[in-house]
């Protein structure tokens, strides 16, 4: 008998586009994004990049983005002053599953979840939520100082 690993996301099977971590690193770097939602593309069998918010957007414009009825992953580059008032940045990892999702995308994004996060090198923070009010802005800030 003989068993064939899938490389390094055996579990899943979900590949990480280039793209996907290329722009995660412009977002942690550069700082050319505030937010990016990735989506799991069935048909490539990888994640890949959905959507991008510029430095100007906040986090209303990243909550709203994220599907009501599916589910996505995301990263969210916070900005905050800390007690001391020195500016400081954290970057989370949202693993967005609405309770309303079909239960193939939550199966399917919940074995894909570790690999995922893993490729992206520099996350502070991570927040599983099936409803906004498990990742509005007064989590963010509470897990963030």
């Amino acid at each position: 008998m003989s068993f064939r690993i899938r490389g390094p996301n055996a579990s899943s099977g979900m590949r990480v586009a280039d793209d996907s971590k290329n722009t995660f690193l412009e977002l942690k770097k550069k700082k050319v994004y505030r937010y990016v939602i990735f989506k799991i593309d069935e048909k490539k069998n990888e994640v890949v990049v959905e959507k991008t918010g510029g430095p100007a957007e906040n986090y209303d414009d990243f909550a709203e983005s994220l599907p009501e009825n599916d589910c996505r992953y995301a990263v969210y580059d916070f900005d905050f002053v800390t007690s001391e008032n020195c500016q400081k940045s954290k970057i989370f990892f949202i693993a967005w599953s609405p309770a309303i999702s079909r239960i193939r995308a939550k199966m399917l994004y919940a074995t894909s979840k570790n690999s995922f996060k893993r490729a992206l090198d520099g996350v502070h923070y991570e927040i599983q939520a099936t409803d906004p009010t498990e990742m509005d802005l007064e989590v963010i800030r509470d897990r963030a100082r």
